[in-house]
């Protein structure tokens, strides 16, 4: 049985609704599904950032797709936080305070509407959580390579909880995070929940066979935590990156960069340049270390101190 307020959904039942927001005009759609047999609480969450629409279809559909009779334990799915930045589209922002709300938890609630809707999601379902996953894809500037973070600076049980959901997921990268706080699936972590976010896509763009990938890493994932079979399911072989570096633009402009996501390259190699109107050079981004790239702003415009690119250093094979 799962509790949501005044939302109660019994054991072997499947139903939608909404979840409220104090002091906020706008609720989050969810879907509920309760298993028939007894098991952990998976939480599901897509459109924390509104523009990253793999994950927000492929929530949706598992949404449709998930039934009581299948699960053992129960799987909370809320395929569209952020509703009023898809609205409006907004990219990464909530349409009210323009805030970036993966840069807020755990919330306020006499805060503006982002930090109420962080503080909803951190009291309403962390505090019924098992396990986390988020899911993502690069902002509408963004092009990334598919992958996995997880938190590697909280107690130990629960970092070896998290990676080990992480080798589960169909990607080559898995990014261990050293930041507890900000992000949902960050604090979570903090508060002892397992959790995952997967990365996967970008542009503001997607694909069905992108939206098919998060639908198979999730859903063999869940069987997985609750103890049931999947067919598929596996250790994949992935590389395991740590000292993730986050270049920000130190300046407004035009960017040109020289390597694409997933490419590997050495230290003190140029990662791309960032240039005035008129052509000329304004800055280098070099290396500071051996590594591939993550993600990196795809568009000519680049703004001062917005994101320009994200790399880290290979330091393990996992098999």
């Amino acid at each position: 049985m799962i509790k949501i307020d005044d939302w109660v959904i019994e054991k072997g039942e499947k139903a939608q609704g909404k979840i409220k927001i104090t002091g906020y005009g706008i609720a989050m759609p969810a879907t509920v599904i309760c298993g028939v047999k007894d098991g952990p609480t998976i939480l599901i969450t897509a459109g924390i950032h509104s523009a990253e629409y793999v994950g927000i279809q492929a929530a949706m559909e598992l949404a449709k797709e998930f039934q009581p009779e299948e699960l053992k334990g129960n799987v909370i799915i809320v395929p569209l936080v952020n509703v009023s930045g898809f609205e409006h589209r907004t990219m990464s922002l909530v349409y009210e305070d323009g805030k970036n709300l993966n840069r807020v938890f755990p919330g306020d609630p006499e805060g503006t509407a982002a930090d109420r809707i962080a503080y909803a999601i951190v009291t309403k379902l962390f505090s019924i959580a098992d396990y986390y996953i988020d899911l993502h894809s690069g902002d509408g500037f963004e092009q990334l390579h598919p992958y996995v973070y997880y938190v590697g600076v909280v107690d130990e049980k629960t970092a070896e909880k998290s990676l080990h959901m992480a080798r589960h997921i169909g990607v080559k990268y898995v990014v261990r995070s050293t930041t507890a706080t900000g992000g949902a699936y960050n604090y979570a972590s903090s508060l002892g929940i397992p959790s995952i976010l997967i990365e996967r896509g970008g542009h503001s763009y997607w694909t069905w066979e992108e939206v098919e990938q998060d639908k198979r890493d999730v859903r063999h994932l869940v069987f997985h935590l609750q103890g049931k079979a999947c067919h598929g399911l596996k250790h994949y072989r992935q590389m395991l990156l740590e000292n993730v570096v986050y270049e920000y633009a130190p300046y407004t402009g035009c960017w040109y960069p020289s390597k694409k996501p997933g490419e590997y390259f050495f230290k003190g190699e140029e990662l791309g340049e960032l240039r005035d109107y008129y052509g000329n050079l304004l800055y280098t981004s070099i290396a500071t270390e051996n590594g591939v790239v993550l993600y990196q702003t795809a568009s000519l415009n680049i703004i001062e101190d917005g994101p320009m690119i994200a790399y880290a250093a290979i330091t393990e094979t996992l098999t």
